[in-house]
């Protein structure tokens, strides 16, 4: 058994936490940025393979303090680095100091891959670290100093998680399939009512619903840093990708996705093909005003603008309100589900939303407004 730790945006933990335990998994508590839990190989096989919302997941694999570096070198040396490390393999660093005597990481991340060496019987520089931004490792080790303790982690995941693989194309302001993912389950969408998203830029909402819908997996087709491993098991890893390929799924629902820009549609329909969910979207070239919802209720879940000097923006703020406007015209009793960068924009909505979940996308902190529509008045 590992102590894990699923990396999430500060801000979505408590959605991330209730994934977690619909999924099967038992998440212990809930840290800033994260979800502390316990897992077997299996567990970090499946958490990869099937959470929607988390940005990656790690083994944390020593705790302890250092005040020196022969400290930090000696006990960081005493870790099962040869479950994760070989000779030869191409490593990375992401290491931060705070209130701490060892407060230059560079010399820091020396002395790990130090010790590594002294664990695995190598010499030093056959496992030097490189440096992240420039070269893409095999295993990346995460390394925490805070007030005199260190926290060693190693990356399970490999590139981020909201790294799907379907989205080459993206248009303006996009956001992160995770993200998405979060604020899709957020809103309680049941997989089963329609969903349509009017600003739909480059189709990862529709796409992430598609998605969810037939149940499948968001790391099906892509490669983890944990299929390094020396004790990578490959017969239990396929079983478990045909376990999930055989798991029930539910009827399609209505799901659209639509936009006044031509080219974003274009993009979205690109995208939802290398997703293999196609038939699942119907993607539509056209204002909000001229938006065709089902009748049957559903739930309304976009991403609009954000907009610079919001209240200086009339544009912007006229976008919400047409949104709004259209919304209780002809979405009535749909739930709601927008981000906004400001309450105000929210407020141009022309009915409340509750405003409780925030947190930061692309830089830029954000509301996740929720509700029900009204009727038009």
């Amino acid at each position: 058994m590992y102590e894990l730790f699923a990396v999430v945006t500060p801000g979505l933990e408590r959605i991330s936490w209730e994934e977690l335990k619909l999924l099967g998994f038992n998440p212990l508590e809930i840290e800033p940025g994260g979800i502390k839990m316990r897992g077997n190989l299996e567990s970090i096989y499946r958490i990869n393979l099937l959470s929607r919302t988390i940005s990656r997941l790690l083994v944390r694999l020593g705790n302890f303090h250092a005040a020196a570096f022969s400290e930090l070198r000696k006990k960081a040396g005493r870790l099962s680095w040869e479950e994760f490390i070989f000779p030869g393999l191409n490593i990375s660093f992401r290491t931060t100091c705070h209130h701490s005597r060892l407060y230059h990481s560079k010399a820091v991340e020396e002395r790990v891959a130090g010790a590594i060496s002294d664990r695995l019987g190598e010499k030093t520089q056959s496992i030097l670290p490189n440096s992240i931004g420039n070269t893409k490792s095999d295993q990346m080790i995460i390394v925490r100093l805070n007030n005199d303790e260190c926290l060693i982690s190693v990356d399970t995941s490999g590139d981020n998680l909201h790294r799907r693989g379907y989205r080459l194309q993206t248009a303006k302001a996009p956001i992160r399939e995770n993200i998405a993912a979060a604020i899709i389950l957020a809103t309680g969408w049941d997989r089963q009512k329609p969903l349509l998203d009017p600003l739909c830029g480059s189709g990862t909402i529709p796409i992430e619903a598609a998605l969810m819908s037939r149940n499948i997996p968001p790391g099906l087709n892509r490669q983890f840093a944990f299929m390094q491993w020396k004790n990578f098991n490959r017969s239990a890893w396929n079983q478990i990708i045909e376990s999930v390929k055989t798991s029930e799924i539910t009827p399609a629902p209505i799901i659209i996705g639509s936009d006044r820009d031509e080219g974003a549609i274009q993009i979205s329909k690109n995208n939802a093909a290398r997703a293999g969910i196609s038939n699942l979207i119907e993607f539509n070239h056209c204002a909000i005003s001229a938006i065709l919802p089902p009748k049957k209720p559903g739930f309304l879940i976009t991403n609009p603008p954000y907009g610079v000097r919001v209240r200086s923006n009339k544009d912007i703020r006229n976008l919400y309100a047409q949104l709004g406007n259209t919304a209780r015209l002809l979405c009535k009793d749909w739930k709601i589900g927008l981000l906004s960068s400001d309450p105000y924009l929210l407020s141009q909505l022309g009915f409340e939303v509750e405003k409780s979940i925030r947190f930061s996308n692309g830089g830029i902190n954000v509301i996740l407004g929720r509700g029900f529509v009204p009727g038009d008045q």
